[in-house]
C-alpha cells in the first residue's frame, strides 16, 4: 500500500539504532503481546493479512503508537472478525463466559516452537520464468491500494536480476486470504539509481520482488 506506512527510503526520521544490549522486550506486556502473537490466530491470519491489517491503521496511529501496541491493535481486529471474542470483552478486559485455560507456556517455550517452525511460502509454478539471472528490469511505477511489497522508493528503477528463487506465495493476494503463487526474483539495484547522484555508486540494495512487479528493460 502507498501511504505514511511505507517509511523505506524515507528521509526525515533520523538513523536506526541497531544496538541492544538488554532483554528483547522493554516491558512485561510486549513479550506477552509477542506470545499472543505466536500462539493466537486463525488458518487465514497470514503474515501478509497481518501486514495488511497494520497498514489500514490510520496515519497518526501507526506513527505515535509503540511497536507492539499496533501488534495489539491488528490482533483484536483479528479476534472480533473471527468471532473469538467481542469488541466489549476486549474494551472490557474481561471475557463474558468462563473457560478452561490452555496450559501456561513460558516465554522460552514459545520462542522455541517458533525456531523449530519450517513454514515455507514456496510453491509449486505452474508457468516458466519470465525473466532469468543477469537479465535487466524495470519495477512498475505506480502500486496499488492494497497489499504490496513493492516498496516506493524502488518504483519506477531499472536493476538486474541476481537470482530467480521458483514460485512463491504473492503477498499481494495473501493479504486479501487467497492463494496465489507467483515467481520470484532477487534483484539488485545501484544506490544512485534509487535515491540520485548524491548516493555513493559503489553501494547496491537487493529486493526479492515478485514477477508482476517488473518489466523487461
Amino acid at each position: 500500500m502507498d501511504g505514511i506506512h511505507d517509511l523505506g527510503g524515507k528521509q526525515g526520521f533520523g538513523p536506526i539504532d541497531v544496538t541492544h544490549d538488554g532483554p528483547p522486550f522493554s516491558t512485561e506486556w510486549e513479550a506477552r503481546m509477542y506470545a499472543i502473537s505466536q500462539t493466537t490466530g486463525g488458518d487465514d491470519w497470514t503474515i501478509d493479512w497481518f501486514r495488511h491489517v497494520i497498514e489500514l491503521l490510520p496515519p497518526d496511529i501507526y506513527l505515535n503508537e509503540p511497536y507492539f501496541q499496533r501488534w495489539f491493535m491488528v490482533y483484536a481486529t483479528g479476534l472480533v472478525q473471527s468471532g473469538v471474542t467481542t469488541r466489549a470483552e476486549i474494551l472490557g478486559g474481561v471475557a463474558a463466559a468462563k473457560e478452561t485455560p490452555p496450559r501456561d507456556q513460558t516465554l522460552a517455550e514459545v520462542l522455541e516452537e517458533v525456531r523449530q517452525s519450517d513454514r515455507s511460502f514456496a510453491r509449486t509454478a505452474t508457468d516458466s520464468a519470465v525473466f532469468q539471472p543477469r537479465q535487466k528490469v524495470r519495477t512498475l511505477r505506480h502500486g496499488h491500494s492494497d497489499h504490496t511489497r513493492l516498496p516506493g522508493y524502488a518504483r519506477g528503477a531499472t536493476g538486474e536480476i541476481l537470482t530467480h528463487h521458483g514460485a512463491h506465495a504473492l503477498p499481494d493476494e495473501g493479504a486479501k486470504g487467497r492463494e496465489a503463487a507467483e515467481h520470484l526474483y532477487t534483484v539488485v539495484f545501484s544506490a544512485p539509481e534509487l535515491w540520485g547522484d548524491e548516493a555513493d555508486p559503489r553501494d547496491t540494495v537487493t529486493l526479492d520482488l515478485w514477477e508482476s512487479y517488473l518489466v523487461a528493460a
